[in-house]
């Protein structure tokens, strides 16, 4: 199969013809037909994502496609299935799974998948009889996957999997990020740091959520725009944003979600909420520490992280698609550009100079 495989950090990737295994028990062989590209996947690129320690690698996560093959004892799908491809397979056995935290599983084929193995440590790609690992077990920046089955979520077949592939990463995290984690309640005042492909999610599901305030910053006037697009009902540039958030909401948002990663902007967004306010930190921070006063948190105030929305794939996907197909959320305008495997890399520049929403790879 043609993937596109990188060889060395900061450099860029290389479409190659790499060999694909037939799944062994419990796998699922998937033809991609889409894969976003995500911001985790920059990392990767840079050399900065701590689940990645070894090259080659496939980068690649937010995807879908249909069932070309299954392995021995697969029985949740079957070829020619339409899936999406989740970013977590949980094992719904182990104490998180049994307590309902199906995101923080750490079953072993999970964990492994997350460092780009199968449980046993293999991999079912190889380049001229070298392993090559796939990106938190997908690798979808290729023809095809190899994944374990419970990372499989079969849907219906009259939404275009392109825009399916969105919902793996992008739209369950932002929207998983309110529904799941913050749990925002109707009438409450938003705040969205970053309004990038993951941002505009949080923002409708701020809407979805009922918030009646869904204040959307960025250092980008474009993005903004599209804010409004997405139920942002007022926009403002990263500055001072405490003291502009004060003039929207008097005391400040009853929740702020920083989409950036960057310590600074969720240092301004947790100052952005008023006493019991909450704030969510959804984008990867990029520093291990932040500065946060201790005395804010004596008004009850709440920082929180979040990992993939906290989502149970099998819950929340299908959910997503019924709300696409309800016309609640908004798919389309999430996908700027189709690119081609062979133009991957100009679609990385794009994305990394904020030029997109999400730059979808098709097959």
């Amino acid at each position: 199969m043609r993937a596109a495989v990188l060889r060395e950090f900061g450099a860029p990737l290389e479409i190659l013809s790499v060999d694909v295994q037939e799944p062994r028990a419990g796998e699922v062989l998937v033809k991609i037909a889409a894969s976003g590209i995500c911001g985790s996947d920059l990392k990767t690129l840079d050399g900065k994502s701590p689940v990645v320690r070894k090259l080659p690698v496939i980068p690649g996560h937010e995807s879908a496609g249909v069932v070309a093959a299954v392995g021995p004892g697969v029985t949740g799908v079957k070829e020619g299935d339409h899936v999406i491809v989740a970013m977590n397979g949980p094992c719904g056995r182990c104490r998180n799974c049994t307590r309902g935290r199906v995101h923080l599983c750490s079953g072993r084929s999970r964990m492994a998948a997350i460092m780009g193995m199968m449980p046993d440590g293999s991999t079912r790609l190889s380049l001229d009889g070298e392993a090559v690992a796939p990106y938190i077990g997908i690798g979808s920046f290729a023809e095809y996957a190899v994944v374990a089955e419970p990372m499989c979520v079969r849907v219906a077949k009259d939404v275009p999997l392109d825009l399916l592939s969105l919902t793996a990463c992008g739209v369950v995290t932002g929207v998983g990020a309110v529904l799941n984690t913050a749990k925002v309640e109707p009438g409450a005042s938003v705040l969205v740091v970053g309004a990038g492909g993951v941002g505009l999610n949080v923002i409708q599901g701020a809407v979805l959520a009922g918030a009646t305030t869904v204040i959307a910053a960025d250092v980008l006037p474009g993005k903004l725009e599209l804010a409004k697009e997405f139920g942002a009902t007022h926009t403002l540039l990263s500055e001072d944003l405490p003291k502009q958030v004060g003039e929207i909401v008097r005391g400040g948002v009853d929740y702020a979600f920083d989409v950036t990663g960057n310590p600074a902007a969720l240092t301004a967004a947790f100052a952005a909420t008023q006493p019991g306010g909450t704030t969510v930190m959804v984008g990867s921070p990029s520093a291990p520490t932040l500065d946060i006063p201790t005395s804010a948190l004596f008004s009850s105030r709440r920082l929180m992280g979040t990992q993939g929305g906290d989502a149970n794939p099998a819950r929340d996907l299908p959910l997503l698609v019924d709300l696409y197909r309800q016309g609640r959320l908004n798919l389309d305008s999430l996908a700027t550009e189709r690119v081609s495997l062979d133009a991957v890399n100009d679609a990385i520049t794009r994305v990394r100079t904020g030029q997109v929403a999400r730059s979808i790879i098709t097959f």
